[in-house]
């Protein structure tokens, strides 16, 4: 890993107490009971953790991407879920803070930045998902409002949020027809689908968002007409990073449990790292979080210095770092033998949560994509 500064490791100390105090020891119990913790969120966001690269002037604490993926880490070691929910989150105000205009900034960026409000972004939908430019959603212009309908699928804090991000089709086909607009709860024609059954992110809501004739005024768009897509992209390079991170913190926290319980288990007349095949797989978990880590940090260098490389690089951050996450958790439960298999040790609920980290902010068959294009274009 890069050698951080003597902030970001005072960052890191604050947000490692924050996520010991008020989310590892609840983190089991709010996925058993599907609990969205919503008052842990408002104390988030009293530490800064609500609008955390938004700027400072409305309440935003201007942090970088760099100090933002040690964060990530950080809240993912305690609770994945809860981490993952605030990265999206996050997303949502930055994407008003950078692209909206003053009057929309000042609605809304002070109140996201303590998680007073929530925010949801609604890209993908039923028939739409890694290909969002085939998007269907509409946002038609009459007058001085647009008029939505369609349905957004797999939101995360649909009906908790205050405020929704929407990708909507304003011209013709293709990226290039798609706007973003915002949408705030309550609004006339919004509703919500039923919870949906995950395997893992139980704490977190997930649900469709469905527009019947929503009317917002034109005021709502974020940017000019045409811009969504890109708007969108730009967001997930972040979220990519983030969710890199969340994949890095679970795993360095099943590493760590491991580490423990092989030199406490008894096996074959000693303890089970005396045999070296588990020392081997050790050393390969060690190495694969600290290679995506360090490739994380390169990532976030460079899209805070906004470098040509950036979306190169984030794509393969995300895919390195949520595949060896996910290994080294499952190889944490096969180092356990039955007891990782025990919902106690906690390791299924982190296999279970950092599942979807290979598939959302885009899978990770479309980070191979987007480096393999990269290379043909130069």
């Amino acid at each position: 890993m890069y050698a951080i500064s003597e902030d970001q490791k005072a960052l890191v100390e604050m947000v490692r107490q924050f996520a010991a105090d008020e989310l590892a020891l609840r983190a089991a119990e709010w996925d058993e009971n599907s609990h969205f913790p919503l008052e842990v969120l408002a104390h988030a966001g009293e530490l800064g953790m609500g609008a955390m690269y938004c700027s400072e002037e409305l309440g935003g604490s201007g942090l970088s991407r760099s100090d933002a993926v040690l964060i990530f880490e950080e809240l993912a070691k305690a609770d994945p879920t809860i981490a993952s929910y605030i990265s999206i989150h996050n997303m949502v105000a930055w994407m008003i803070d950078h692209y909206g205009n003053d009057t929309q900034r000042q609605e809304w960026i002070p109140k996201l930045a303590t998680m007073e409000h929530l925010g949801s972004y609604c890209l993908t939908e039923p028939g739409a998902g890694s290909d969002a430019a085939a998007l269907s959603t509409t946002a038609v212009r009459e007058g001085d409002e647009y008029v939505i309908n369609g349905t957004k699928q797999f939101i995360s804090g649909a009906g908790s949020s205050a405020i929704y991000v929407v990708m909507a089709r304003t011209g013709g086909k293709g990226s290039h027809g798609i706007s973003a607009i915002l949408v705030p709860d309550g609004t006339k024609g919004l509703s919500f689908g039923l919870l949906e059954k995950k395997m893992g992110w139980h704490a977190q809501p997930t649900r469709q968002v469905i527009f019947e004739d929503v009317r917002v005024p034109a005021a709502n768009l974020l940017a000019t007409e045409g811009e969504g897509f890109a708007i969108a992209l730009n967001g997930l390079n972040g979220g990519r990073l983030n969710i890199g991170a969340c994949s890095i913190g679970a795993g360095q926290a099943a590493l760590e449990q491991t580490v423990e319980h092989v030199k406490s288990r008894q096996a074959f007349g000693g303890p089970l790292v005396d045999q070296q095949s588990v020392l081997f797989t050790l050393a390969e978990m060690d190495t694969q979080l600290e290679t995506a880590r360090t490739l994380l940090s390169r990532a976030a260098a460079a899209l805070d210095a906004g470098d040509d490389d950036k979306i190169r690089l984030c794509a393969m951050a995300k895919r390195v770092a949520t595949e060896a996450g996910y290994w080294v958790v499952d190889s944490a439960i096969q180092l356990h033998g039955g007891y990782g298999y025990l919902r106690e040790y906690g390791l299924e609920r982190l296999a279970r949560d950092l599942r979807v980290h290979r598939i959302l902010e885009g899978a990770n068959e479309v980070m191979l994509l987007i480096v393999g294009r990269s290379l043909l274009s130069k």
